[in-house]
């Protein structure tokens, strides 16, 4: 079977996503379920806070809410990390 859809790229390729009519807020949700765990260097971290903060004010509220977890999580992360990083 084909498809003319162009596949997905970046992080969000690798996320399932059921839904590909989904709202930004459903698809961060969805997308939020799958993530447990991971292992990267700080200033990751830190780029990857600066990059969600702008949806923090998004109309969206699920939007904002997923926001505003990632985010959370990501500044505990970087205030917890280890000084030899």
């Amino acid at each position: 079977m084909t498809s003319n859809q162009p596949l997905p790229r970046g992080l969000t390729s690798l996320i399932p996503d059921a839904r590909a009519q989904a709202t930004p807020g459903e698809r961060a949700a969805s997308q939020l379920l799958h993530l447990r765990e991971a292992t990267v260097p700080v200033p990751v971290l830190a780029a990857a806070a600066e990059l969600i903060a702008p949806q923090l004010k998004d109309p969206d509220p699920a939007t904002q809410e997923a926001a505003a977890a990632v985010h959370a999580l990501l500044v505990a992360a970087i205030e917890g990390a280890a000084p030899d990083r």
